[in-house]
């Protein structure tokens, strides 16, 4: 679920004129795991930008993780401290998800605003010379469910600054469903 993002290139501005910020990430239609992205922190009044890598990896974890439950975040061990204290907002165009409709290759979907308008995905972020994100899901509505049974845990511009100040809001978000 989530394991990739889009990053267009209309998306600098529009997130600049919205969030009243700096905000210049690299174009990347396919962001995976393991690359930069550009997040949004709210700090000294402001959003502020950081520059994250996508994923992190414990000791004790066999293999990348790259999402956690925003049902359960607050509650594990792994995540406690950056749900209480390193969130932020991961704008992107759309993210993708694949479906296996019986080809010999899954077929892979675009969700995106339908408005073409930034989506907000809730993150966590941990420090270190190398600042990690980890983005938060949670179920998928029912646009999204027959695709995936979670869904990146979107937050709404009005509700950026109570994600980013500890609360857990769900934003209705129309989006749109195009193969690709």
């Amino acid at each position: 679920m989530c394991g990739r993002i889009s990053i267009d290139s209309w998306l600098s501005e529009m997130v600049r004129d919205e969030m009243k910020c700096e905000y210049s990430p690299q174009e990347n239609m396919d962001l995976r795991p393991t690359n930069e992205v550009t997040v949004l922190l709210h700090q000294q009044a402001c959003y502020q930008p950081l520059l994250t890598r996508w994923g992190i990896q414990p000791d004790w974890a066999k293999q990348l993780i790259i999402n956690a439950q925003s049902e359960t975040a607050a509650q594990k061990k792994s995540f406690r401290d950056a749900m209480a204290n390193h969130r932020c907002l991961v704008p992107c165009s759309g993210w993708y998800e694949w479906r296996d409709e019986g080809n010999p290759r899954k077929q892979k979907y675009l969700f995106a605003h339908e408005e073409q308008r930034p989506l907000y995905i809730a993150g966590i972020w941990f420090p270190a010379d190398e600042p990690k994100l980890v983005m938060l899901t949670t179920e998928a509505d029912d646009q999204c469910l027959p695709y995936h049974h979670r869904m990146p845990l979107l937050i709404g511009r009005a509700q950026a600054i109570e994600w980013l100040s500890g609360q857990v809001p769900r934003a209705s978000i129309p989006f749109a469903i195009t193969a690709c």
